[in-house]
């Protein structure tokens, strides 16, 4: 089993959804709902893992808010 940590974003003009994996090349998608978002991401991923495991280039850290005063 694998475990992977997605950036979700929605795209204002679009309304959909759209996620990838920070530092995996190629794994990304998009969905009208959270649920088809995730079902495609994990279809996405499982195809990109037939090819064998990522070297990540990247390593999610987190978010963090920025305040301007």
């Amino acid at each position: 089993m694998h475990s992977y940590t997605a950036v979700i974003e929605r795209c204002p003009d679009t309304r959909l959804y759209v996620g990838y994996v920070p530092g995996f090349p190629g794994a990304h998608s998009q969905g009208e709902s959270l649920d088809e978002l995730q079902a495609n991401l994990q279809e996405v991923i499982s195809m990109l893992l037939d090819d064998g495991e990522p070297r990540l280039e990247t390593e999610f850290v987190g978010i963090q808010t920025v305040v301007i005063a």
